[in-house]
């Protein structure tokens, strides 16, 4: 594989990078298939692998980290933290007092003495950004991690975090990680034209966009709703849903491009995020060997602009066919009370 530089820091990446959702609980429990997984990988020229704290309460990282014992310096290592780790107040989040104890936990189950691109998973209202940046800053200073970045944050956070760290002298993101996939292209408008003027690097997630570009789900088929993602979120997977259906029109639609490709739908769908050249690497995240080997195949795709335009046909630039799972959501959409006055200070217009 061609490696591309990682957001200016120098460290060459491969342009798939192995994401390990999947590993442990939720996923695939079977430890050792999944660290014969992460091997295939490696050996197939990735060297470049994300995980998170949160993934199954740190039973990913485990995993990872038991698959990475003797091949550590061969790999760059990118994991998240921000999430609840556990009960409490203060066990997840984005300030100082989370990070130093989120990193050291990250460390002993990755069983390493550092990491590579440690990742602000969401934002954090409740906490100043100069605290996470400073924070971050100390850590990289300290050698347990080479750089951080951001995970789905909105444009603005980005310009905003980057600002406060030119103004304070601190450390800046080097990288973003958004949803982006054939049927959610929303970040094209703004997030990655941002990452672009700012050199960050950017790890794009969801290609498959929770399954519907698997080939799995077609129209006019009975959906399988037993197994695999649908038993986390059946609603997502509603085919009564406006949003089901949308999903499964441009789904039909898009099997036409992958068939003038000469490709299959995952193998377009894990193609299309590479053509952007704000995209420095595309997650993707396999359960089990046959869906690794499945992808790996499709990995000398390169859309020309024949079949982007296509793409474009179907679904236009910068919109999103639905809202990607998992995203982000500003506390002024999600709290009524952020975005009204209260009763007895309205006024009449």
């Amino acid at each position: 594989m061609h490696h591309r530089v990682l957001g200016g820091t120098g460290v060459q990446v491969s342009p798939y990078c192995l994401g390990t959702m999947m590993f442990g609980s939720i996923g695939n429990t079977d430890h050792d298939e999944c660290v014969r997984i992460v091997h295939a990988a490696l050996d197939a020229g990735i060297n470049f692998v994300d995980t998170a704290d949160m993934y199954s309460a740190g039973e990913s990282e485990t995993i990872v980290g038991k698959a990475l014992r003797g091949r550590r310096d061969d790999v760059v290592l990118a994991t998240k933290f921000h999430f609840p780790m556990g009960k409490g107040p203060n066990r997840g989040g984005n300030s100082r007092h989370w990070i130093v104890r989120a990193v050291e936990d990250s460390l002993r189950r990755l069983g390493t003495d550092r990491i590579d691109l440690y990742q602000v998973h969401r934002p954090d209202h409740t906490t100043d950004v100069e605290e996470t940046l400073a924070a971050l800053t100390d850590l990289v200073g300290q050698g347990k991690i080479r750089a951080f970045g951001c995970s789905t944050f909105p444009a603005d956070e980005i310009v905003e975090a980057h600002h406060v760290a030119r103004q304070r002298g601190l450390r800046r993101f080097r990288t973003e990680q958004p949803p982006y996939s054939l049927l959610a292209r929303g970040v094209e408008r703004h997030v990655l034209p941002v990452a672009e003027r700012l050199g960050m690097g950017v790890l794009t997630w969801s290609p498959l966009a929770s399954g519907f570009l698997t080939g799995r789900y077609r129209k006019g088929r009975t959906l399988d709703l037993s197994r695999g993602r649908p038993t986390l979120h059946p609603d997502r997977f509603d085919p009564s849903a406006p949003r089901t259906a949308a999903k499964l029109d441009a789904v039909e639609r898009l099997v036409g491009v992958a068939g003038e490709v000469g490709c299959t739908l995952p193998q377009l769908a894990v193609a299309f995020p590479l053509a952007h050249p704000a995209v420095t690497s595309v997650i993707i995240g396999p359960r089990t060997m046959k869906q690794l080997r499945s992808t790996l195949e499709g990995a000398a795709v390169v859309l020309d602009d024949a079949a982007l335009d296509l793409i474009d046909d179907i679904v236009p630039p910068g919109t999103d066919v639905y809202p990607p799972d998992g995203v982000w959501t500003p506390p002024a959409l999600a709290t009524p009370g952020l975005r009204r006055r209260a009763a007895g200070s309205r006024s009449a217009a």
